[in-house]
């Protein structure tokens, strides 16, 4: 393959491979090793020129906590890089990290960090843990969004992308299996499954909201592996279906996997072979569904949820089947009109206690979730998710006070942006969807009462 000067290269599943002379930085490296207790495996190899370039490169920048973004295994390959991290309040990944003895540097929100003469990059850390890595490579715009959504920040990257003429939007895009999808009710039906909207659709749409002219399937790229999990492969996106109604009109779709000089503007694919292999035993990584939580177990699973000031407010109880033995955990005394099931394999289920990461168990799926009571369509947000894995485990905010103040200091980085992004969360997205179903429905779409609802509701969004 020609080599080239400056430009970038994509790979693996969410790395970024910045060049300008040399390998400069790669990100989110997943290597080697599986991720989500197994569930997960990359689902193309790697090539070995690029392998070797993620190697040599002298910065990795890390986005969030999850496996497939931070691989443990991974960065044993890599200890001698400077590594990258937002600054995300509760500096969790940044604490482990130098821990564990690597060389880690907060990047600070907003502030351009030059790599090399042509070569900057940029980092936005938001409430939900997720991160944000903005590239400026030799004048074309890399918007680096992985598995992060619009948390307040989308105004400041959109006037950003305006000054560039020729931009890139990696973003996740899939058919939900990114996440929990394995939920049951209380007469032992799996409920639907998130509905397969068209991938090129989503992408092209995306991109005309960030304004970028280009898009790269970027951060979706895993299979289902452990026996107990594969069934989700039902919902994993193929390459091919990020071309289903694609606007080529509008955006330009690129390869998945390639490699882009920023200099010419020539496109290579790269082309990875897909990784095969028969579904692995979940024994492989210690899960034995037969096994039963002992008493020090039951002790710190109670300990690690009760913690979580918040569950209390609005949850009942949790109750946990772990090898055909159930323990309760009451949230709120003598009521059990709302609550969740977890059935799941002991040692998965006490390694996500320990080590506070109980969001791997939720998104590897061989985790069963039987909701009781009245459940909002997205299952576990806002109610249970959000508090646990990203502002307990991750932020740090686990009392109502640890919480308040967690939100103040994002709301301290962008007061307007943050602001817009809550009435846009607690009120308009309500109202939208009660101006488009209940007044669609009752009064008619063209009514005279349903066009200024709907006027009044963009008047108030623009508003804020």
């Amino acid at each position: 393959m020609r080599s080239f000067e400056t430009g970038f290269e994509t790979v693996g599943n969410a790395t970024l491979l910045l060049h300008d002379g040399r390998p400069l930085l790669a990100t989110d490296p997943w290597l080697v090793g599986a991720a989500y207790f197994g569930s997960w495996g990359l689902s193309h190899e790697i090539p070995s020129e690029q392998l070797e370039s993620i190697r040599r490169a002298e910065y990795v920048w890390i986005s969030h906590g999850h496996p497939d973004h931070l691989s443990g295994d991974s960065l044993q390959l890599l200890r001698d890089k400077k590594i990258l991290v937002p600054d995300h309040v509760g500096s969790r990944v940044f604490k482990d990290l130098v821990e564990q003895g690597f060389n880690v540097r907060v990047a600070r929100d907003r502030e351009w960090i030059e790599l090399s003469p042509r070569v900057r990059v940029l980092c936005i850390a938001d409430y939900n843990q997720d991160g944000v890595l903005i590239c400026d490579v030799n004048g074309r715009l890399v918007l680096n969004l992985n598995d992060a959504s619009d948390r307040g920040w989308g105004g400041f990257v959109r006037k950003l992308t305006r000054r560039y003429p020729r931009s890139f939007l990696l973003s996740l895009a899939g058919f939900g299996d990114a996440d929990m999808l394995n939920f049951w009710d209380d007469d032992g039906r799996q409920l639907p499954l998130p509905q397969r909207t068209p991938l090129g659709r989503t992408l092209s749409r995306r991109a005309q909201y960030w304004g970028t002219t280009c898009v790269i399937p970027f951060s979706a790229m895993h299979r289902y592996q452990r026996t107990d999990s594969v069934w989700a492969s039902r919902q994993s996106a193929t390459l091919a279906d990020y071309e289903a109604e694609f606007e080529h009109d509008k955006v330009t779709l690129l390869p998945a996997y390639l490699r882009y000089d920023c200099v010419s503007d020539e496109v290579t694919p790269l082309n990875p072979r897909r990784n095969q292999s028969a579904p692995l035993d979940p024994e492989q990584f210690g899960d034995h569904w037969s096994e039963r939580l002992t008493e020090e177990d039951k002790g710190s699973l109670r300990r690690y949820f009760t913690a979580i000031e918040h569950l209390a407010t609005n949850i009942d109880f949790l109750r946990f089947d772990v090898g055909g033995e159930e323990t309760v955990i009451e949230l709120r005394k003598g009521r059990f009109a709302r609550g969740l099931t977890f059935e799941v394999p002991r040692c998965s289920l006490t390694t996500a206690v320990k080590y506070e990461i109980f969001d791997d168990l939720l998104i590897g799926n061989f985790m069963r979730v039987t909701l009781h009571g009245q459940w909002q369509p997205g299952r576990l947000y806002p109610d249970f998710t959000p508090y646990v894995s990203k502002f307990a485990d991750n932020g740090r905010a686990k009392t109502l006070s640890e919480l308040g103040e967690y939100q103040r200091k994002y709301f301290r980085r962008d007061r307007v942006g943050y602001l817009r992004h809550r009435f846009d969360l607690d009120f308009v997205m309500p109202l939208q969807q009660a101006t488009s179903s209940l007044l669609r429905s009752r009064l008619g779409a063209n009514s005279t009462v349903f066009r200024t609802a709907k006027k009044a509701y963009w008047y108030m969004r623009g508003a804020v």
